[in-house]
């Protein structure tokens, strides 16, 4: 019923940016929260941000100070700003989104390399 897109990875240098979008679609729905997962090479996906409905936001350590998750309710859009990239942050960078009946829908990912 929710169709779940990110979008906006891509190569970047060590210390680098990427803004990754997640984007969800449907006929009828509303967001409750949206969370970022990543699955770095050979190794299992983690947890890496999450915004509640009330704005309320948590991150992983390994990004705190570097990562900031936001939304835009009025387009069922979500992002993640990722500053000074490292090249541990190299990974499939996954959106989950759970509505406000408690179903939860992933996207396909995008590929975020950090790389010199």
């Amino acid at each position: 019923q929710v169709h779940v897109v990110e979008s906006g990875g891509g190569l970047v240098q060590p210390g680098g940016s990427l803004r990754l979008s997640c984007a969800a679609s449907g006929s009828s729905f509303s967001i409750n929260a949206m969370g970022w997962y990543r699955q770095p090479p050979g190794k299992q996906r983690e947890f890496v941000a999450r915004i509640s409905s009330g704005g309320n936001t948590n991150y992983v350590d390994s990004v705190k100070g570097r990562f900031t998750i936001s939304r835009d309710n009025a387009e069922n859009t979500g992002y993640l700003q990722m500053n000074n990239l490292k090249p541990e942050d190299t990974a499939v960078y996954l959106c989950k989104v759970t509505t406000e009946v408690g179903r939860q829908y992933w996207g396909q990912g995008t590929q975020v390399t950090v790389s010199s």
